[in-house]
């Protein structure tokens, strides 16, 4: 087992749209180089939108209208001999921008609105384009969610 640590961790992350584009952000930290929405852990006592609120605002330093859960997401990862390394529960919630542009912060090497429709050039993280297309039938016949308002 992983260094004696209890798997699976919990982690949450924030699906956030504006103008039919999705916030993205760069990681700093290992592994570093991919593309995902703004998260990270849930600090004990936290609610898991609480949580999801604060790793946005810590990365970005955007706030947003969170509209539910977007859904549970698993990401695991092995070492070279098929060890396991890591395993998170990420509670992924969707939600609209509020104001400002996203400015990367804490472990955000890079934050950026997206074409959900042109990301080829990210490396994204596990479980992204799923995630990404699942927000976009939520919000598909929502007015002001992805379209500005």
């Amino acid at each position: 087992m992983a260094d004696e640590q209890q798997w699976p961790k919990l982690g949450v992350s924030a699906s956030i749209w504006r103008d039919g584009k999705v916030l993205l952000v760069e990681r700093a930290k290992p592994p570093k180089g991919i593309w995902a929405f703004p998260g990270g852990h849930v600090e004990p006592g936290e609610t898991l939108q609480d949580a999801a609120a604060r790793e946005l605002r810590e990365e970005t330093g955007m706030t947003a209208e969170f509209r539910g859960l977007l859904g549970l997401y698993d990401v695991i990862r092995r070492d070279g001999s098929g060890l396991l390394a890591a395993h998170y529960v990420i509670a992924s919630y969707l939600g609209v921008a509020g104001p400002g542009e996203p400015l990367p912060a804490s472990d955000a090497a890079a934050a950026v609105w997206a074409d959900p429709d042109r990301l080829q050039g990210f490396r994204l993280a596990p479980n992204m384009h799923e995630a990404i297309a699942r927000a976009r039938q939520m919000l598909n016949g929502v007015q002001d969610l992805g379209r500005g308002g």
